[in-house]
């Protein structure tokens, strides 16, 4: 077949009916999950001033260095694809005087987001998040919060073995401390550092810790360690975090070298995996225990980030859901989602007289809630009973021009073959009794 001559752009994919039913799904759950803890939806453009961004999640981040869509208006502004959620939540609490609503203020979102990096597995350059934003909360506990709603949100889905890896990296006063600290670790060790990381050892040294490659994994692997340098306050704050996890009785890892990829994040940064766990059967399965297990869920704290964009103080915390990623693992793990089009009934009809007549059926099996499917473009009961058998609805019924003429309509159930006749303005309750059974 001659291959089409317009395709998706790199990086980007359709979503098709098949695909859809998961996203449904997991709107629906995040958004019955979150309603319950009192989050109400907020949505923002996608496109934002550029400027949010390199002043929120920081100019030297691999997001604002390499990753921004941006575009130059005709009347000039400087505007850019939103790379992340936070950051335009925001603008909107600052803009919309969200400040002075009673305390804590929580938002939550479910959309797109575009980001220019290598397409992999679970990534694309548009993709979406499922996120949470809480605002006037300082409290260890709300840090868990978060945490505990998405692997609320995750079991709900389906996933078994979920971990938290988690670690705090402290505020403006012990990171200045342990950045020196850092920076003093790699000089010696630059040589043995990836390109990328030896530009990021001079301009934001804590990027280095968020590097995957192997040779920097092994320097980092005996880099300072975060957690052994923060100030009294930050110390308070994280005891507190790990005290609460574990009255929760939610899983988690120490991962002391875990650091995030935006500037904005303070005290506690988290993410969230399910591991594999199990003896591998063959190469394939060994190959696949050893793979790092992909990030679904990323957060923490970010104390400073509304000062920043032109507020007061207000501490806050967040995290978002990779809803590609999810998906991915759900197909992996062959997690099943209904799809919520699931006729049980199929209306078969014969002649002109009996299309006519179904039309104000089908409606009246709208408004009683029976989902029903039809083929009016076939005119063969015998092509319309494979398409019923292919669906796999409980009953078809069947209405010819007899059956027009004489009030009736005939239920087959499909799978005993049996047949009945029911007057045709009973039909509804008739079925509703049945698809009760």
């Amino acid at each position: 077949m001659k291959k089409p001559k317009f395709q998706c752009p790199t990086g980007m994919h359709d979503i098709l009916s098949g695909d859809q039913e998961y996203y449904q799904k997991i709107f629906d759950v995040a958004r019955n999950v979150v309603s319950f803890y009192g989050f109400q939806k907020i949505d923002t453009p996608i496109v934002e001033q550029a400027e949010l961004f390199s002043k929120g999640v920081g100019l030297d981040t691999d997001i604002v260095e390499k990753e921004m869509y941006t575009l130059r208006t005709k009347g000039g502004d400087f505007l850019a694809l939103r790379p992340e959620g936070t950051t335009p939540v925001v603008r909107a609490y600052l803009e919309h005087g969200m400040f002075s609503l009673p305390s804590p203020v929580k938002l939550w979102y479910f959309g797109p987001f575009f980001r220019y990096e290598h397409p992999q597995a679970g990534r694309y350059r548009q993709f979406h998040h499922m996120g949470l934003e809480v605002f006037k909360e300082k409290g260890s506990i709300m840090d868990v919060r978060i945490m505990q709603i998405f692997y609320n949100i995750l079991r709900e889905l389906k996933f078994k073995n979920i971990v938290i890896n988690i670690n705090s990296i402290g505020d403006n006063k012990c990171r200045t401390q342990y950045k020196r600290l850092l920076i003093n670790f790699l000089k010696s060790r630059q040589s043995g550092l990836c390109a990328n990381c030896k530009k990021r050892s001079k301009k934001n040294p804590l990027r280095v810790l968020d590097c995957k490659e192997e040779k920097c994994q092994k320097i980092i692997s005996n880099a300072p360690q975060f957690i052994d340098h923060l100030c009294e306050e930050c110390h308070e704050h994280f005891k507190g975090v790990l005290e609460f996890l574990d009255e929760a009785g939610l899983p988690y890892n120490l991962d002391s070298y875990l650091v995030r990829g935006l500037d904005y994040y303070t005290k506690t940064v988290f993410e969230i995996t399910e591991e594999v766990r199990g003896v591998s059967a063959n190469d394939e399965d060994e190959e696949r225990i050893q793979k790092k297990p992909l990030s679904l869920v990323g957060g923490g704290r970010y104390d400073n980030l509304v000062k920043l964009l032109g507020g007061k103080d207000t501490p806050a915390c967040g995290a978002a859901a990779g809803i590609e990623r999810i998906i991915s693992v759900m197909k992996e793990k062959e997690i099943k989602v209904v799809s919520s089009y699931s006729p049980k009934v199929f209306l078969a009809q014969l002649g002109d007289s009996a299309k006519k007549k179904s039309l104000r059926l089908f409606e009246d099996f709208r408004k009683a809630k029976i989902v029903a499917s039809e083929s009016f473009n076939r005119d063969s009961l015998r092509d319309q009973l494979k398409t019923a058998n292919k669906i796999g609805v409980d009953y078809t019924l069947i209405l010819g021009q007899k059956e027009v003429l004489e009030g009736i309509i005939i239920v087959r159930e499909m799978k005993t073959g049996k047949q009945q006749i029911v007057k045709f303005d009973k039909i509804i309750e008739v079925m509703k009794k049945k698809l009760k059974k």
